[in-house]
């Protein structure tokens, strides 16, 4: 390092040096700050001395909390349990709310339980409150609250107390069960005017419940589980059944249903409900549980008791004509439509089931006959009704694949890149020869609609529910022959017999009709799909109520049979020459307009297909 180096370094070093001289505290400033520290110690030792007595008053609180909730605890009433029953319903109703705390259906057993009766819910599952604000402004939910139970010479009527403040002023929760699954629950207010604020008109209800897993098929179950309700208009609303959901629905409301599969808990207004909001959650598969639905809606309540305020409890099945029966003699405005609770498909399949499809399920099962029999004579009747149009359509292949030489002719004549012309040539073939392509489609159409309203009856005909067949325990659920641990995707961890007997039979019904088609050599993967289509039913319907698979191989051994039967009947080479000597009658006879405009069509296209390949080709 050169001089002026070293000289830099020393003055850097002197300016540090005498700056730090000039700031150094002074003896006062050291002990300010010593004084300050001092301080800041003093405090933090009486922070944590405070929280020291804090913790130990909280401790001494929390005792003293705990001893008087178990002295409440110990003072708290007994609860009582008031029981209404008929031949079909029992409810128990708690005093510690007032409310029904478990309902049972006399008829029916849960799945695996053949002795207890189906218990719709217990106390732990569903909870029933009225939000009452009293005259000092105090909120009061009456599920928190103790009633009295009151005896009545009516063995089906209850009547749970609420005592006011007051000897002669209280609330009554009145109970009268009907000869059927309707209860009615009506509000009755007592001197309540120096108890309840005077302004109010309405009272805010709670409603949840549980829904726990009845069927041995939860997947369909979970499908047919549902949270509907029903405007005062008649109009049918509803959650998803899939995913979790919820609702506000500012318009009056009649009902709200809480529906499982075979079941439902039906909570119906005498006047209307207001201002509802509806939750329905999805339960975990190892819950035990389906679905849990939520209802926070308001009701009117007439404080002096002149207008009642009443509910009634719909608790049973979903059986059609049970439900349908509560609107007997009702006028059209006034009726409930619970039957809407019973899924029957879209419009026209729903009109096909109440007009054919039940009213002959019950004649067949008024004659006393076994379900299996019953199935079988309501196959046998819907084959008869559609059997007009499954003989055109059947006589319209036949006659395609009599015709099967003249259009493999016109495909050899009209290479592949002529595809208009040689359409033109096959739809000349078909007038000529009196075919029609859509005589073979439309049929089909109008029968597809019979067969989607036993599609849609049979899983949720509750009629089915514990009804044995031959191998089935349970025609409403899957009749599994096969189980194992693990689950494989689509098909699941069984596999049911009735639904392989009925894929078995799908592909000898298939094997059957590519035997009679006339089909294109150069469409052989329509060809492989064919015999694909029997093999996705398996996987479809593997979880499907084997009553359904039953009907399904009842009606594919008839529709064998009739294939046979129209086969035998019909001679193609007969065929062949009728359509010949069809073709000689036409031959000088003027084209309809229909198909002079069809082909008037097809020459326009083909005129401007030219067109359009000459541009190509100058480009």
């Amino acid at each position: 390092m050169d001089k002026n180096t070293w000289i830099g370094f020393l003055l850097i070093a002197a300016i540090i040096v005498g700056f730090t001289m000039l700031n150094r505290p002074s003896k006062e400033e050291l002990a300010e700050r010593q004084r300050v520290q001092d301080s800041i110690s003093a405090a933090r030792q009486a922070m944590v001395e405070a929280q020291r007595i804090a913790d130990s008053i909280t401790l001494s609180m929390d005792t003293a909390t705990a001893s008087a909730q178990e002295k409440v605890e110990e003072s708290k009433p007994e609860e009582q349990w008031t029981t209404l029953q008929n031949d079909h319903l029992r409810l128990t109703i708690s005093s510690y709310g007032g409310v029904i705390q478990r309902a049972e259906l006399l008829d029916y057993h849960a799945a695996g339980d053949t002795v207890n009766p189906l218990c719709l819910f217990r106390a732990d599952e569903s909870s029933f409150g009225l939000t009452l604000i009293t005259i000092n402004n105090r909120i009061l939910h009456t599920s928190n609250l103790i009633f009295t139970p009151v005896e009545t010479d009516d063995p089906r009527k209850a009547i749970m107390r609420l005592p006011g403040t007051s000897e002669e002023a209280w609330l009554d929760f009145v109970y009268e069960l009907s000869d059927d699954y309707m209860v009615h629950l009506a509000l009755v207010p007592h001197n309540m005017q120096n108890e309840l604020a005077q302004n109010v008109n309405s009272l805010e209800l709670q409603w949840r419940q549980l829904i726990p897993q009845h069927e041995q098929g939860r997947k369909f179950e979970e499908r047919y589980a549902q949270l509907q309700y029903m405007l005062t208009g008649g109009e049918m609303e509803k959650l998803s059944e899939s995913k979790d959901d919820s609702e506000k629905e500012s318009a009056r409301v009649k009902w709200i249903g809480y529906k499982d599969q075979f079941f439902s808990s039906v909570l119906i207004a005498d006047d209307a409900f207001s201002s509802s909001v509806f939750t329905s959650t999805v339960q975990s598969k190892h819950s035990g549980y389906i679905k849990e639905y939520t209802t926070h809606t308001s009701v009117p309540f007439d404080l002096n008791g002149r207008t009642q305020t009443g509910f009634r409890f719909y608790l049973g099945p979903n059986h059609y004509h049970t439900l349908k029966a509560y609107d007997d003699g009702v006028a059209r405005d006034e009726r409930l439509r619970l039957n809407k609770l019973v899924p029957l498909g879209w419009k026209i399949v729903s009109w096909i089931n109440t007009a054919l499809v039940i009213p002959m399920f019950d004649l067949f099962t008024g004659w006393g006959l076994h379900i299996g029999i019953v199935i079988l004579l309501m196959t046998i009747v819907i084959k008869l009704i559609i059997l007009p149009f499954v003989f055109v359509s059947y006589k319209s292949s036949a006659k395609m694949r009599a015709l099967r030489p003249q259009i493999e002719a016109i495909n050899e004549k009209y290479p592949a890149e002529k595809m208009q012309e040689r359409q033109q040539a096959t739809m000349e073939l078909y007038r000529q020869a009196g075919v029609s392509p859509m005589s073979g489609c439309l049929p089909m159409l109008f029968q597809f609609p019979v067969l989607m309203a036993m599609f849609w009856f049979l899983p949720t005909a509750i009629e089915l529910r514990g009804k044995s067949l031959w191998w089935a325990d349970d025609l409403s659920t899957y009749d599994a022959i096969f189980h194992w641990n693990f689950n494989i995707p689509l098909l699941g961890d069984h596999l049911s017999l009735f639904c392989l007997l009925m894929t078995i039979a799908n592909f000898g019904y298939t094997f059957i009709t590519m035997q009679s088609q006339a089909t294109d050599p150069n469409m052989k993967f329509m060809k492989y799909m064919m015999y694909a289509m029997p093999l996705m039913f398996l996987f479809i319907f593997n979880d499907y109520a084997a009553g359904l698979s039953y009907y399904y191989l009842l009606s594919l051994f008839i529709t064998i049979l009739q294939t046979m039967i129209f086969r035998w009947a019909l001679d193609d080479e007969k065929m062949l020459k009728e359509m010949e000597e069809n073709k000689k009658k036409k031959a000088g006879k003027k084209k309809s307009g229909f198909m002079e405009r069809l082909e008037a069509m097809q020459r326009e296209q083909q005129k401007l297909a030219r067109e359009r390949a000459k541009a190509a080709q100058r480009r």
